[in-house]
């Protein structure tokens, strides 16, 4: 009897040292299961109007997470102030995923141009990926005596203040890539806000502003009438949507860039595993042929990069518009 209990208690240690060795052998990720992501409707918060270069990248991304995910995915637009109230809005949200901000360059903007902003970039967000980016169009009025990018600069020079430029309005991304050049240029140019890109954009086929840099897709099919001429794209490569189009470097301002970004942010709190898995399915996601070719189609090159490279980048970018607001002296209101 003695011999059969010491037999029973022999195997069974035996078996619990080969479940204790199974277990150890089981990889570290498998043992920590990431909790299960979405779990409901994601809404995507954009905080500019609907038709704009970040309402139609998020659309993209919407259906493209809504495919991977198996999800609704909700794209709500938010506008107001410059991007400022969709923002605010976004940075309140439940940090666990589920409402995501998806917005441009005016993420690394507001902050240069309004001191008491309802949130703080670095505070109350953390990165989650660079979506991609697209160059601007510098056009001039077809009166405008400059064939090119050097012409222009020259005639600036000759007849200081006289040329006038049209923004989407005062502190605009458009009325600060216009800053960026004339600073760049060493020019003086007469600043004329308008409520909208639109709204520039009939102001240069009117001849009422002579200069403008806005979005290339919409300004590209206004270039067959003969009203405006395209001098320059302000990327540093040539755009796919008009590869004849010289960049703004080549033409006659070395290094120029100028280009509008478009990122994901979640409110700050949301857990890295979720932040991981979401950067992880929009590039894969974005990366298919299928999705890419829509940012094509609208001049824009997809990136997808990590939390930890968009990060750096954001950092990267107010520190240059501060810099850019504090020196040409840009005042909102």
């Amino acid at each position: 009897m003695g011999s059969m209990k010491r037999g029973i208690a022999a195997a069974i240690a035996c078996i619990t040292g080969m479940l204790l060795a199974g277990s150890l052998a089981v990889p570290a990720h498998a043992q920590r299961a990431e909790p299960a992501f979405p779990t409901r409707p994601v809404r995507v918060i954009v905080p500019l109007a609907p038709g704009g270069g970040s309402d139609i990248v998020a659309r993209i991304v919407a259906a493209a997470l809504g495919e991977a995910w198996g999800q609704s995915i909700v794209v709500d637009n938010r506008p107001g102030a410059g991007s400022v109230v969709g923002t605010a809005i976004a940075a309140k949200a439940q940090p666990d995923g589920h409402t995501l901000l998806v917005s441009s360059s005016s993420l690394a903007i507001s902050p240069a141009l309004y001191r008491n902003l309802p949130f703080d970039i670095r505070r109350d967000f953390v990165p989650v990926t660079l979506i991609a980016s697209q160059p601007s169009l510098l056009a001039v009025h077809s009166s405008v005596a400059a064939a090119n990018v050097k012409e222009l600069l020259a005639l600036a020079r000759s007849q200081p203040g006289k040329l006038a430029y049209g923004s989407a309005g005062a502190g605009s991304a458009t009325h600060l890539g216009s800053e960026l050049f004339r600073i760049a240029g060493g020019i003086e140019l007469l600043h004329l806000p308008y409520k909208s890109a639109g709204l520039a954009t009939n102001a240069l086929l009117s001849g009422e502003a002579q200069v403008l840099i806005t979005n290339m897709a919409s300004l590209l099919p206004h270039l067959k009438g003969g009203k405006v001429r395209a001098l320059g794209v302000t990327s540093l490569k040539r755009s796919a949507l008009a590869p004849e189009i010289s960049t703004v470097s080549e033409a006659g301002l070395p290094k120029f860039e100028y280009l509008t970004w478009y990122g994901m942010m979640a409110p700050a709190g949301t857990p890295k595993p979720v932040v991981d898995a979401i950067q992880r399915d929009t590039a894969r996601a974005l990366r298919a042929a299928s999705w890419s070719e829509r940012f094509t189609q609208q001049g824009l090159d997809v990136f997808a990069t990590t939390p930890a490279e968009f990060g750096r980048f954001l950092a990267g970018e107010l520190s240059r518009w501060d810099s850019l607001v504090q020196k040409a002296g840009i005042k909102v209101e």
